[in-house]
């Protein structure tokens, strides 16, 4: 059968199903989300969980340990982004990103029956490949999926799924937690809820169609134009077609850029730029709050319960920050949202290591604390957290899009596992006003190196950026 019977019988054969593109498209997005809803849990629950798991009775964790529990997740996320992405384009999407839910389902169940540290360890890292994979597949199939005038939108979804499922995982931690308490395993009842939105995942998943990029970039031309009149209005459909068509084909004529391209100013200099954003983004101590911000509140001086009802706080004010960073962040320039961010990240971080000085053993201290937390959250997330990922796509040009892109988002996750790892060791030998001191250190850095080496890249197309890093 020939393409364009095939699109013929595709069209017959779906009838009605096709007459509203827009629910078809909202149906794509709430289910491929759940990944990042995973995504958000699974990173958010170890904050009180962890508490819990190791006490003595229980997996008997050391600061090291600690860390090696919370930041596995993320080294198998470093390696999940890698190889997630080869696989997607062999296998395609939709399969990927079903293989990632079962993955989802049984690592997470693997963590909540751990009988010791080294168990759990394990099934965290191959958690984290999953993290990883979605971390990667997810914006790329909604962007593939999304019509251009509503691509940013329908993407960014994702990101706002991932607060929100910190943000879930916060509240059922605060719950099970007051109200299990005396439970020895308690962090089991915490970690098992991740299997839920993994099944609801795998069986989303089935229903959706692959994307019609892949499909055309394997010859299925057929399939893809059934796929996009699932989910464009008119004629968009084949105008779109054509469109993917011209790009894969001048994709295939592009010369793509290698590691000795680097020898190259202007392509070293973008490199450095987003190797420097990604490890800016993690080294002034996100995640030392979004994976132990309950035992943060809890050396203040909140007791056990308090803390992770407090917790809850932060994962409110991240969601609350994250929208409101979306709204803003396509109307305002992008080097001053990056910078006011950090200024604002820095000074909440000196006022944690200031007032932990100023009012220790003081009954203030807890809730200065937990006011500081929130501080910094709503300047990180609704400003920094932003920014990093927008201004790492748009500083790349097409033709190095590939590895640069690659290195930035690989030194991300290093350092995001290098801070998870360190942050409970750091906090038993030299204390919490030591321990935000350094990040403070590192976010006036982050401020000097966004001030001398970010352009302002709002309003420019990529072959603008492109040639203002060339001149220089």
């Amino acid at each position: 059968m020939d393409n364009a019977k095939l699109s013929n019988h595709y069209s017959m054969e779906t009838g009605k199903g096709n007459k509203d593109p827009k629910k078809n498209l909202r149906l794509i997005t709430i289910v491929a989300t759940f990944g990042g809803l995973l995504f958000g849990y699974d990173t958010g629950v170890i904050n009180g969980a962890l508490l819990f798991m190791a006490q003595p009775d229980q997996l008997n964790l050391t600061p090291f340990t600690e860390g090696l529990v919370a930041s596995s997740l993320v080294l198998g996320a470093a390696i999940g982004s890698i190889f997630g992405g080869r696989l997607s384009d062999t296998r395609g999407h939709r399969k990927t990103i079903l293989y990632l839910a079962i993955l989802f389902f049984f690592a997470a169940l693997g963590c909540v029956i751990a009988p010791n540290t080294t168990i759990m360890i394990s099934f965290r890292f191959l958690l984290g490949l999953a993290v990883g994979g979605a971390s990667v597949i997810i914006p790329s199939y909604l962007a593939e999926m999304s019509p251009a005038e509503r691509r940013g939108r329908l993407v960014t979804q994702n990101e706002l799924m991932i607060v929100t499922g910190q943000l879930l995982a916060y509240v059922f931690n605060a719950v099970i937690g007051n109200t299990f308490d005396e439970a020895g395993h308690v962090w089991r009842y915490m970690l098992v809820i991740a299997t839920l939105p993994a099944v609801a995942l795998w069986l989303g998943v089935l229903i959706l169609p692959e994307s019609p990029r892949w499909l055309a970039s394997k010859g299925r031309i057929a399939e893809a134009l059934h796929t996009l009149k699932q989910i464009r209005e008119g004629i968009s459909a084949e105008k779109e077609l054509k469109s993917i068509q011209a790009s894969i084909e001048e994709m295939k004529n592009t010369k793509k850029v290698t590691f000795k391209d680097l020898g190259i100013p202007w392509i070293r200099r973008i490199v450095v730029l987003g190797i420097g954003i990604g490890a800016i983004s993690q080294l002034v101590g996100i995640n030392s709050i979004m994976y132990y911000g309950t035992q943060i509140l809890q050396n203040s001086g909140f007791g056990t319960k308090a803390a992770l009802i407090g917790n809850v706080a932060n994962g409110l004010i991240s969601l609350v920050a994250v929208i409101i960073g979306m709204s803003i962040m396509h109307k305002v320039n992008r080097r001053s949202m990056f910078l006011t961010g950090l200024i604002g990240v820095t000074a909440a971080l000196l006022s944690i290591g200031i007032s932990t000085l100023l009012l220790a053993d003081s009954p203030m201290l807890p809730y200065v604390v937990l006011s500081m937390t929130c501080l910094y959250l709503a300047f990180f997330q609704g400003a920094v957290g932003p920014m990093t990922w927008l201004t790492l796509s748009e500083i790349f040009p097409a033709r190095i899009r590939g590895i640069g892109m690659g290195m930035a988002v690989l030194f991300l996750w290093l350092f995001n596992f290098l801070v998870g790892l360190f942050f409970p060791v750091l906090l038993d030998s030299v204390g919490l006003s030591a321990t935000f001191f350094l990040f403070a250190v590192f976010a006036v850095g982050g401020i000097v190196f966004i001030g001398k080496y970010l352009p302002e890249t709002r309003g420019l197309s990529l072959e603008q950026i492109e040639e203002n890093f060339k001149r220089s």
